[in-house]
């Protein structure tokens, strides 16, 4: 019953912003002097933004996930929709003890003060999915139980269901290529956001990633109290590193923190090609190491992932783009990621990049925490007539994977904006980026050097020239 109840509350939540799009259209066609303005769609949107932020509260659990994730993606939703969604970045309100320990119990047949010296009745950080309860072993030692809410997975199912059937009818609005991805991609995150034994095999594989850098820490999994359905790991101490005051009590420079940040995700991205696909502030704490340096610990890994092949390269060649002002590579990384669509108007797609290119390029940013709002409208205006502008989007297709890198990525660069706005990332990944660049080239020779034929091996000498045919020889020479 509460699962069709659940059911009903969210289809009405997405049944009312399609309605409202849905006369905005219908009276911009009629009377388009009045209604098709830009001051009038802001208007709808943030209308619209607003149901949507309130209806995702009221649901809570996914909704609230979607919500983040809906926040730091600009590629689909108006920029009213992003703004509005912010507030979701926050820590959400915790659930009753109650639920935490049936959990446990389900899972273990314990209670948590069964297993544990002691174990804390509130949680010390609440999320869409679950929370954390801070807990003692027989030894002292402080850990880090986090449990899952109880019918997570019945109500990921449900509410899956009304997102399909959401995306479906927002893409009679924007016509994109393989936007159903993004809903495959959010269940995939789900499924594996809701295994937290899978968590556990992140942790572990990242934490060996890193083994040579004594200033990035994770987490220790302790096993025997580690299941689907919970995780028990030690207790990691640090301050949430998106607050400068607590930084500056450590004696710690923001853009070290900022630097050593940014040095970390590059290495994610193009060394390990496995990376944290969730690194919002809450993540990420920060400790001043023995010797004054900044230590980063690492946490919450449920999302981490693998970076594909070609959206790595494509990255590569943006970035190359950018450095060296050719656009031409700039274009061909939009094309090796895969956001070209098959029967796009692949013109088209090649114009836009390039004019906005050259608008990006021409803009004086130095400071990226300070972006003016005249700046950023200039940024996100692609300047197209509205008929040029659905051809667009029809040209745009959603690569596999994009989903991830595209949300950590804004949310990372997002925050080391926060912390150092003048600091240049691009050059902070440079050596990251050149030895990708360096791995890559050796690649492609070693294939092709594989592919080239061989030269055929004699297998005995070859006979002595003809007294003719030396002569011939001499001349041509």
């Amino acid at each position: 019953m509460w699962a069709a109840i659940r059911l009903i509350r969210a289809s009405r939540v997405f049944g009312m912003i399609f309605l409202s799009y849905f006369w905005a259209l219908t009276w911009s066609r009629l009377w388009p002097s009045r209604y098709d303005t830009k001051p009038r769609w802001h208007k709808v949107h943030t209308r619209n933004a607003r149901r949507m932020y309130g209806g995702f509260v009221r649901l809570r659990g996914v909704y609230i996930k979607l919500g983040q994730i809906l926040s730091v993606m600009g590629t689909f939703l108006p920029r009213a929709f992003t703004e509005q969604l912010e507030g979701l970045q926050d820590e959400v309100p915790a659930a009753p003890y109650a639920k935490a320990a049936e959990t446990f119990r389900k899972a273990f047949g314990k209670t948590p003060d069964q297993v544990f010296k002691t174990f804390e009745r509130e949680p010390i950080a609440a999320a869409s999915l679950g929370q954390v309860h801070e807990a003692t072993d027989d030894d002292g030692n402080r850990l880090a139980v986090k449990i899952l809410y109880p019918n997570v997975a019945t109500i990921i199912k449900v509410d899956l269901k009304v997102m399909g059937w959401a995306i479906k009818v927002y893409k009679t609005f924007a016509p994109i290529q393989q936007i159903e991805r993004v809903h495959e991609q959010l269940e995939d995150m789900l499924s594996r956001e809701t295994d937290l034994a899978n968590e556990a095999r992140c942790i572990a594989r990242m934490s060996k990633n890193f083994a040579g850098d004594p200033d990035v820490l994770f987490p220790e999994v302790r096993d025997q109290w580690t299941c689907r359905t919970v995780l028990t790991m030690s207790f990691m101490d640090g301050v949430k590193i998106s607050k400068k005051d607590a930084l500056d009590e450590l004696g710690l420079d923001p853009y070290a923190v900022a630097t050593k940040l940014t040095e970390i995700f590059y290495k994610q991205l193009f060394a390990d090609k496995f990376f944290h696909a969730d690194p919002h502030p809450g993540n990420w704490f920060v400790q001043r190491g023995p010797e004054g340096q900044v230590r980063i610990v690492v946490l919450d890994l449920g999302a981490a992932s693998e970076v594909t092949d070609n959206l790595a390269d494509g990255m590569l060649d943006i970035l190359q783009g950018m450095m060296t002002r050719t656009d031409d590579l700039v274009v061909r990384g939009i094309e090796t990621m895969g956001f070209v669509a098959d029967n796009g108007d692949r013109e088209l797609l090649e114009r836009t990049t390039r004019k906005y290119f050259e608008k990006l390029l021409n803009l004086n940013i130095t400071d990226f925490g300070k972006i003016d709002p005249r700046t950023a409208q200039q940024l996100a205006d692609v300047d197209l007539r509205r008929d040029e502008l659905r051809d667009l989007m029809k040209s745009i297709q959603y690569p596999v994977g994009w989903f991830y890198v595209e949300r950590a990525v804004v949310i990372m660069f997002g925050l080391s904006a926060q912390l150092a706005p003048k600091l240049n990332t691009i050059q902070v990944g440079f050596p990251y980026i050149m030895k990708f660049l360096a791995e890559r080239t050796a690649h492609r020779l070693a294939t092709a050097k594989a592919a080239a034929p061989a030269a055929p091996t004699p297998t005995a000498d070859p006979p002595a020239p003809s007294a003719a045919s030396a002569e011939q020889a001499t001349s041509a020479s």
